[in-house]
């Protein structure tokens, strides 16, 4: 199948399993909004982040080198499959054993009364992404979408029936999302005949050799991300400001509001799913370096045009999402939005460049370039915070992401040189800043300059889009 084809199948078909899903995932934000304190929520998130923390560690970046093996036509599925289940099972083991250690870390005194319900939530979560990465490798796109509908489906019935229904609170969640991960492992095992790959007569450690050589460079790459992420909430939650209140309301909020960026980053994912699989199998194609660029120009604009969307309807989306009904403090949310959806969209970009060392077997670049990353992001959080409160966290992060942008763009094209404008790149990010400078301010006729500034930002980006989509509905 002609690979421009093959990517705007796929990217279609995730699209068909993942939107509407991912809006139903959307909407909870108003159950949990009705339901959890700002306190509460904040608990919620960190655990939630903690979860992210721990997973590539003991699963040994299991994301990573299983799509990378699982779609290399050089290594036997089987093998595959069955060494990374094992590699995945002593790495539960493991975590089991020192998770409840780290309930002696004064900052992280929130994991009392949810280590055992932590350690289930990520030992669920590794095994449906065992599977879920595996069906991927097999080409089975429709199966993984699939299966991302049934899950959200589960995820959101189990929500209901614990939070609304039983008022477990933030337990609830937990288990809401064990429950839906498990069912979505076994459903994705069975219907996706992963029991032919498994056997032990499959295990290699010669293979294991391999996955760890390209895989642990990778590793402390994936927990830097979470650490600029977990590093927002434990300096609200641990600082203190004579402008703002801080505390683990503050991280609370700041949470619910990192809920609206995630529509931008929802497009992003359905893309990149796509994406990734053919970054991968076109890393030797002749003309690789022009399929770089039309992919990443397209890419580039629907960006840059659903968050000047997003940033000017960022009222109207919030009240949708998020629930004042019962806890007034999330009246403000909608302020601390439009930092986060320039910094969502860096981060977008940063995935996007982050495939290019995956597909050339240049790991140790994604890590260096995510370390500048976290060493912006720390330092920015401590000096931002006291002075701009929740602002100023979001600041910190979007600094943090721009700068592992920039970092990649140059670093990255080195080995796939593919073209790319810096110059518009900029005015389409300073007219962002813009937006947000207008909406966050509420200056007299807002709303007005703000559309103003959207229409340039779609008249500026909406030919390159355009061009490329042309081009792949010809070729497809």
């Amino acid at each position: 199948m002609n690979k421009y084809k093959k990517l705007a199948m796929n990217t279609m078909v995730f699209a068909i399993g993942t939107f509407g899903s991912k809006i139903l995932v959307f909407l909870l934000n108003r159950l949990y909004t009705n339901n959890f304190s700002p306190h509460q929520a904040g608990i919620k998130s960190f655990l939630f982040t903690m979860a992210l923390f721990l997973q590539p560690i003991f699963t040994f970046a299991l994301q990573e080198y299983l799509i990378r093996f699982g779609l290399d036509k050089g290594y036997d599925k089987r093998r595959v499959f069955t060494t990374s289940a094992v590699i995945t099972t002593f790495g539960m083991v493991l975590m089991a054993l020192i998770v409840p250690l780290l309930r002696g870390i004064p900052a992280l005194d929130f994991l009392n009364g949810y280590t055992v319900l932590l350690i289930t939530y990520v030992t669920a979560s590794s095994l449906r992404m065992l599977c879920q990465q595996f069906v991927r490798s097999l080409d089975k796109v429709k199966l993984f979408s699939l299966d991302g509908i049934l899950a959200t489906l589960t995820f959101f019935i189990f929500n209901v029936i614990f939070i609304a229904g039983l008022h477990w609170g933030v337990k609830g969640f937990m288990l809401a999302t064990i429950c839906s991960d498990f069912f979505s492992a076994v459903f994705l095992f069975s219907m996706g005949g992963l029991k032919k790959y498994t056997g032990i007569k499959y295990f290699s450690s010669d293979l294991v050799r391999v996955m760890m050589k390209f895989a642990v460079p990778l590793i402390p790459t994936i927990v830097m991300w979470t650490i600029t992420s977990l590093s927002d909430r434990l300096f609200l939650k641990q600082m203190h400001s004579d402008y703002y209140t801080l505390g683990e309301s503050a991280a609370g909020i700041y949470d619910v509001a990192n809920v609206i960026p995630g529509l931008i980053s929802m497009v992003s994912t359905i893309f990149f799913q796509a994406w990734n699989m053919s970054a991968i199998t076109e890393n030797d194609s002749a003309d690789r370096n022009r399929f770089y660029s039309k992919v990443f120009s397209a890419y580039e604009a629907m960006m840059f045009i659903a968050a000047a969307g997003l940033i000017f309807f960022v009222k109207f989306v919030t009240s949708i999402i998020v629930s004042t009904k019962n806890y007034d403090a999330y009246e403000t949310v909608y302020l601390y939005v439009p930092l986060l959806i320039v910094a969502v969209v860096f981060m977008c970009f940063d995935q996007f460049l982050g495939s290019v060392y995956s597909a050339t077997k240049h790991p140790k670049n994604s890590f260096w370039t995510a370390f500048v990353a976290c060493a912006v992001n720390i330092p920015m959080n401590y000096f931002l915070i006291p002075v701009w409160g929740i602002n100023g966290a979001a600041i910190a992060t979007l600094l943090s992401y721009l700068i592992c942008f920039w970092a990649r763009i140059i670093d990255a094209r080195y080995y796939v040189p593919f073209r790319w404008n810096a110059v518009k790149n900029g005015v389409n990010t300073v007219l962002l800043l813009v937006m947000c400078a207008v909406m966050m301010t509420e200056v007299k006729l807002h709303l007005l300059w703000a559309f103003i500034l959207a229409a340039v930002i779609i008249a500026m980006n909406f030919s390159s889009l355009l061009t490329t989509v042309n081009k792949l509905l010809k070729r497809s």
